[in-house]
């Protein structure tokens, strides 16, 4: 198995640690991490008339990073396409931009949020930093182990 590199490492542990810590202050309560995802999931499934259609999207996109955080970058790492490789780059730069829509569009300020979502956003941006790196780092070993494979001269 291969070892990740060390941005995708720190990568896991800061979602790791944001799951535990203040992600956000509600109603003057601290809510963590894994309360904060589940009332993401539950808003997903929310029949409240009063909120507008768009925040159930909004949840069920942040849910799902989450999810491919969780369940796919390890995937990614340790499978070690580099195509797979690339495209879940580019998918955790996205869901890093998309994330932040919890402070610039939501109803929730730069006041109410606490380390724990800082750490949670950041870590897609450094997931992303990660893999674009491992994605440089395929490459090479694709190259070199193919060189491997040529038969050698002989003059």
């Amino acid at each position: 198995m291969r070892r990740p590199p060390l941005a995708i490492s720190l990568a896991w542990l800061m979602h790791a640690a944001a799951w535990f810590l203040p992600a956000a202050e509600v109603f003057g309560f601290q809510v963590r991490g894994w309360e904060a995802f589940w009332a993401t999931l539950g808003a997903v499934f929310s029949k409240d008339a009063s909120s507008p259609w768009y925040v159930s999207v909004l949840a069920a996109v942040t849910t799902l990073t989450t999810l491919l955080f969780i369940l796919g970058s390890p995937w990614v790492v340790f499978r070690g396409w580099r195509s797979l490789c690339r495209k879940a780059t580019w998918i955790a730069a996205a869901a890093f931009v998309f994330n932040a829509h919890w402070w610039i569009i939501g109803d929730l300020s730069w006041s109410d949020l606490r380390i724990g979502y800082f750490l949670w956003w950041t870590s897609f941006a450094v997931l992303a930093l990660g893999l674009f790196s491992l994605a440089k780092q395929s490459n090479a070993v694709l190259i070199h182990s193919q060189a491997d494979l040529l038969p050698e001269r002989t003059s």
